[in-house]
């Protein structure tokens, strides 16, 4: 059983703040080793479970974040930037499962460090008309190549909107959040055992089914109208809002290609403090 772990880091252990996952600071330092254990966790669950081949892709910021000297000698590391599918990279490699690993909750929504693809600016995603985290946005692609989601892990925001759409999947969540900026953390002890053990279980729901191509309606909106503007060159996204455009795809991994060439477009476009 070949099992792909998109670990992100906003929603491992502990994390709370801007510095906890902002390359070279000292707290990112710091949880760098936290998220390794969540991860570690996983991946011992997982093989416990009956997993032959984990693969962990690296989904946060810089994709440089976990401690390869620290992995579990079971699992493989895929690091660095600019894949094809981004967090989900390795989802067409014929994996039986995925696992969402500390992620958080979408823009405009509750959550520790709260946001979709970029840390500000979109104040929402929505898929098909539905509000998108990127969680709700990689489990749409996982079900394209007939993959299930086995286990999310995150804050309690994140579970919550996990039922929704991945609800077989099995839920840890290591915070409870309070504000974006503060949550009630479980140690690091704690949420190892509660991640092994629902990985392991997981595992009862590894296999490939049937892929679910469709064609998909994707909308962001931002905070400012400047960058709906700069979206909106994109061919196919058209302005549907002052701060709003959106685009249909024929499939998901089309709609996440031009997703990303959306943000990247806006982010650009942000000029110093005013946005």
């Amino acid at each position: 059983m070949r099992i792909l772990i998109s670990a992100d880091m906003e929603g491992a252990t502990g994390v709370t703040w801007t510095a906890d996952v902002v390359p070279q600071t000292e707290q990112w330092q710091r949880f760098r080793r936290l998220f390794t254990g969540d991860v570690n966790a996983c991946v011992a669950g997982l093989v416990d479970g009956g997993a032959t081949d984990v693969l962990v892709n690296e989904a946060h910021s810089s994709q440089r974040n976990l401690l390869l000297e620290e992995l579990d000698t079971r699992a493989r590391m895929l690091t660095g930037r600019h894949k094809p599918l981004s967090m989900m990279q390795g989802v067409d490699s014929g994996v039986d499962g995925v696992v969402f690993l500390g992620y958080h909750a979408g823009a405009g929504e509750e959550g520790v460090l709260a946001h979709t693809y970029l840390e500000n600016s979109i104040t929402g995603v929505w898929l098909d008309g539905l509000p998108a985290c990127e969680g709700r946005l990689n489990a749409a692609l996982a079900a394209e190549h007939g993959v299930p989601v086995l286990l999310v892990t995150g804050d309690d925001r994140t579970c919550a909107d996990a039922r929704s759409y991945a609800p077989d999947a099995r839920l840890v969540a290591v915070k409870e959040c309070v504000s974006r900026y503060a949550a009630i953390c479980s140690p690091p002890e704690v949420t190892a055992g509660l991640i092994a053990e629902a990985a392991r279980e997981g595992m009862g729901r590894a296999r490939r089914g049937t892929p679910a191509t469709a064609p998909h309606r994707v909308e962001v909106e931002f905070d400012a109208t400047h960058l709906a503007a700069a979206a909106a060159v994109v061919p196919t996204v058209e302005r549907v809002g002052a701060r709003r455009v959106g685009f249909d795809a024929a499939s998901m991994t089309l709609a996440m290609q031009a997703f990303k060439v959306v943000t990247a477009i806006a982010a650009g476009a942000v000029e110093g403090i005013y946005g």
